[in-house]
């Protein structure tokens, strides 16, 4: 995909998703202060949470689109990278922070302070930020695969994740208000419910950016892939030396294979142009391919076909 339409495509559905995540903030704020709700209020800092992401995705993003450079041999998609990781550590500190307050207040409710019980309106807005972040979920996460980038795949998760927030927002406010006061203590419980699909989300992305900065292989099935592709052109045979991984969106294919050692350097360089261009069609245009070609061995040793 052409580089200035996947920066367009990305801005454009960010902006949108920013859109959703601008009302949700002040809707959940308002409902969470006039209801009196502690998960609302923790799900209010989790939609400011995901309104500051969708700044980072861009900035990070336009940064990664960069072409190479003198001092960037390959390119700038660690940006984007580092944009996952950034994500992954904001969502890991809402969580905790989220988890600590609602602790505090059920050990507050266990040694007898009573809780007030939400108003209706937060159960109200918690219903609503259910369907609209998953609204926001699919429409980003389809054009993430699209353009083939993980931060805003990333960002569609956390659309995802503040919907399952508010279920649990829901129920615990839910409960809370039908029950009466004696069970307000479900609304911080709620809270806290909320807290784990964060931290679990944010660890996810940590643990994938950390592996892309780290250099980690892509999977068993993706090289396998490759060396099939690499196999089914006439001549080649014996790839070996085969080293993955990836930069932003794109990826890095570096790989030895073997071909007659009588046929000419033109034609072993036509081979290796064909082994390129099938692997960008099936990875993209922008993926990194460097190949080396060795002659067949006979009996264990290369040989000189002319001697």
């Amino acid at each position: 995909m052409d580089t200035s339409l996947r920066e367009k495509k990305i801005y454009r559905v960010t902006l949108k998703g920013s859109a959703v995540n601008c009302v949700l903030l002040v809707a959940k704020f308002v409902a969470g202060i006039l209801g009196g709700s502690a998960a609302m209020i923790a799900d209010a800092v989790h939609s400011l949470s995901d309104f500051l992401t969708d700044f980072v995705v861009m900035a990070f993003v336009k940064l990664s689109s960069k072409p190479q450079d003198e001092d960037h041999d390959y390119g700038h998609g660690k940006y984007e990278t580092l944009a996952t990781a950034s994500i992954g550590i904001l969502l890991f500190f809402v969580g905790v922070m989220i988890l600590y307050n609602g602790a505090v207040s059920i050990y507050n409710a266990f040694i007898g302070e009573v809780l007030p019980v939400p108003g209706a309106v937060a159960l109200v807005v918690a219903l609503l930020s259910i369907a609209l972040k998953e609204w926001a979920y699919r429409f980003t996460v389809k054009v993430g695969r699209e353009v083939e980038s993980q931060a805003v795949v990333a960002n569609a998760w956390h659309h995802r994740t503040d919907a399952f927030s508010s279920i649990a927002t829901a129920v615990g406010v839910g409960a809370a208000f039908g029950l009466g006061e004696k069970w307000a203590v479900l609304d911080p419980v709620a809270a806290v419910f909320v807290s784990f699909f964060i931290i679990k989300t944010a660890f996810d992305l940590i643990a994938q950016a950390t592996g892309e900065l780290l250099e980690k292989s892509l999977p068993p099935d993706v090289e396998n892939r490759i060396v099939e592709i690499a196999e089914s052109e006439p001549e080649v045979s014996d790839v070996h030396g085969l080293r993955t991984r990836k930069i932003g969106s794109r990826i890095a294919i570096e790989m030895h294979f073997r071909m007659p050692a009588n046929i000419s350097l033109y034609l072993a360089h036509c081979h290796a142009s064909n082994i390129e261009q099938e692997l960008k069609k099936e990875f993209g245009e922008s993926t990194h391919i460097s190949i080396h070609f060795e002659p067949e061995k006979i009996d264990g040793k290369y040989c000189n076909p002319d001697s």
